[in-house]
């Protein structure tokens, strides 16, 4: 009987410590919960903090001149900067339809001695917005652009739209409006691979809008419209799913979309918190000193987040 009471004493002593070790277990996931928990409502309070506006878009090119004369004459934009940067060997020209500090703008890039890009299957096209789709392609045409879809109803539709081609090979989509807002520069139209999740990456981890959404059970497709305000005073993103189709090929041509951010770390810790891909961390640009973050969406379309002050500063 002794030898028996005397195994029990090290048998309640460990099933005690084993009982101490699971509560502790417990408690500390309960915390990492609940620090989990406060992490992911601080990023949710961010996102509603941060004033977050569509900068631009990049995309390269192969011939400035050229470019310059279809974005100038046919489409009607102005040259808003430029810079040369000869020890990377690059251009940037930008251009728009008003200033950059109200107005979304494009960013060309130029390699020296790259005259042409793969602008793969995953792009779409840009946007513009004009009260007479057939007075824009006419003056398209006469001023030596390339219409590639003539003025006409939109199939399934009533509104009129056309296609033009700069000297790149990008589609822009000339879309008909009866009044114009502020911000004749309507979309940038991506194709992605699932829908939903594309839309819950630019709502939870952009803090974008869904705007507005259209079946097309015809000819088997799904868009969803998403941005930071309604559409005729700002460009949006059109989300474009085709049915049949999962997968594309980025090509070299397309580059970015560049949103503001009044706080770029505490934009990389909200991403993270929100389950996006940081690809880029959050820091000052090397030679510029603007302060930027880079995420990736589902299909790894890239967007880069920027200081807002930093950006300004970059205008003066």
């Amino acid at each position: 009987r002794r030898s028996n009471r005397s195994m029990s004493i090290p048998l309640l002593r460990a099933t005690t410590k084993l009982g101490r070790v699971s509560r502790s277990v417990k408690k500390q996931a309960r915390n990492g919960r609940t620090i989990a928990m406060a992490a992911t409502s601080d990023a949710k309070s961010w996102l509603q903090e941060d004033d977050r506006r569509m900068l631009h878009v990049v995309f390269r090119v192969g011939d400035l001149e050229a470019s310059k004369n279809f974005y100038t004459k046919c489409l009607g934009m102005k040259e808003t900067r430029s810079r040369d940067v000869p020890e990377g060997k690059y251009t940037n020209v930008f251009y728009g339809y008003d200033g950059e500090e109200t107005n979304f703008a494009m960013e060309l890039t130029y390699n020296y001695g790259v005259d042409s890009y793969d602008l793969g299957t995953g792009f779409g096209h840009f946007g513009v917005a004009t009260e007479d789709v057939f007075a824009l392609a006419k003056k398209i045409e006469q001023n030596g652009g390339k219409i590639v879809r003539p003025p006409g109803p939109v199939k399934g539709g009533t509104r009129n739209i056309a296609f033009a081609q700069d000297p790149s090979g990008y589609k822009w989509e000339l879309i008909e409006r009866e009044k114009l807002g502020k911000e004749p520069f309507a979309q940038v139209m991506l194709r992605v691979g699932d829908l939903q999740k594309s839309i819950d990456y630019y709502q939870d981890v952009l803090g974008m809008k869904l705007l507005r959404t259209r079946e097309n059970p015809e000819y088997k497709y799904s868009l969803a419209f998403m941005g930071y305000g309604e559409e005729e005073d700002n460009t949006v993103i059109e989300l474009t799913y085709n049915w049949d189709q999962s997968e594309y090929e980025k090509g070299n041509a397309y580059g970015q979309i560049a949103i503001s951010t009044k706080d770029v770390y505490k934009s990389a810790e909200q991403i993270k918190a929100a389950g996006g891909q940081v690809v880029r961390e959050a820091g000052p640009v090397p030679g510029i000193g603007t302060k930027v973050l880079a995420t990736v969406d589902p299909d790894g379309w890239k967007t880069v987040l920027v200081d807002n002050e930093d950006f300004l500063n970059e205008l003066k």
